[in-house]
């Protein structure tokens, strides 16, 4: 299933997308296309080097890891990730303004999101007869 963007914003040298749960930053030509679409196309090696080639190569960043996405004096949006690099995009005023301020709509729904898949429930609280099925089941 192909998800539609909820904004797409098409620059010459690059293409912003956003998600309901990620921000995809797409170079449109070039050396540094073809290795964001090589390290883009294996996870591992997205995992890591995509720390290394942050710098060089844009990557697709996860709602739940942004902190906070703001417009600067130049009307550039800055996207601040907690133990990456910063992600400035070079837009004008309004594309800025109009991302920033969805971006700070569903970063927070993102992260409840992203809390609710790591919280993990004991087996006894969902199914309370798990401990006298295993032991009768064990000792007849």
């Amino acid at each position: 299933m192909m998800r539609k963007p909820i904004i797409t914003i098409d620059k010459p040298r690059f293409i912003v997308k956003l998600y309901e749960d990620v921000l995809e930053v797409d170079l449109k030509e070039g050396a540094k296309k073809e290795l964001e679409d090589f390290v883009e196309s294996h996870p591992a090696l997205r995992k890591t080097l995509g720390f290394a080639l942050q710098t060089v190569v844009p990557s697709d960043v996860e709602l739940s890891e942004i902190e906070s996405a703001k417009v600067d004096d130049k009307g550039q949006l800055k996207i601040a990730i907690p133990r990456h690099r910063d992600v400035i995009l070079p837009l004008e005023l309004d594309e800025s303004k109009r991302l920033a301020e969805k971006l700070n709509e569903l970063i927070p729904l993102a992260k409840t999101k992203k809390k609710a898949r790591k919280r993990r429930f004991p087996l006894h609280l969902w199914w309370p007869d798990y401990y006298s099925h295993a032991f009768m089941s064990a000792y007849p």
